[in-house]
């Protein structure tokens, strides 16, 4: 099963693409993820986009892409979170895979810029936290499991900067919903994340 998961930033995506990915037993690829941990000749190029909001160069995303589907783990199938973010990359996609499903989370815009200005995560353990909501850690700014200083993503910090990804998203990301209207399940990503989780397994077994 092939799935590209799509919804703004803060939308939940990339915590219910972990998930269902455990449950499905596929790799969860996080585009944003492969681009953060770059370390190529365009590193500098990608780390400036991604400060201001904006999407990496096409072909150079393709070319990551590509190459993390053609590894082993991806061959019985994939969970696509941030990929892809506008039609022509739909387009080139689907010229290396085939998708299945489209799961469209959708959050009202009011609660994706409070869910991203509030992460937080442990640079040591990946432990991720939200200082708005039940996540929040015990003791501010320190890691519940080892007592580390949390950090912060600078693209989180900014509301400015939150905005602008979001009119990216708006502009760019949500016409592929219409290129895939076919494939695409909608799922509320404004509810407790195991529910949210319990709807996508029904609705992709569902066909």
């Amino acid at each position: 099963m092939n799935l590209i998961f799509v919804g703004p930033q803060g939308s939940g995506k990339g915590t219910y693409g972990k998930m269902i990915s455990e449950k499905l037993c596929v790799p969860h690829i996080s585009m944003g993820d492969l681009l953060r941990n770059y370390n190529g000749k365009h590193k500098d190029e990608i780390q400036a986009l991604m400060k201001a909001g904006k999407l990496g160069p096409l072909a150079l995303t393709l070319e990551i892409i590509k190459e993390r589907l053609s590894e082993s783990d991806a061959k019985k199938g994939f969970i696509l979170d941030g990929f892809p973010r506008n039609l022509e990359q739909a387009r080139e996609l689907d010229k290396i895979a085939k998708v299945d499903k489209v799961i469209d989370i959708e959050v009202p815009e009011d609660l994706t810029i409070k869910r991203l200005n509030g992460r937080w995560s442990c640079p040591k353990c990946g432990t991720p936290y939200n200082i708005y909501f039940d996540d929040k850690p015990k003791v501010s700014g320190i890691c519940d499991k080892d007592g580390e200083k949390l950090v912060q993503r600078a693209d989180d910090a900014d509301i400015n900067v939150i905005k602008a990804r979001l009119q990216v998203y708006h502009s760019e990301t949500e016409p592929i919903l219409d290129y895939y209207t076919k494939k695409v399940i909608v799922i509320n990503g404004d509810q407790h994340k195991d529910k949210a989780v319990e709807d996508i397994l029904n609705k992709v077994r569902k066909g």
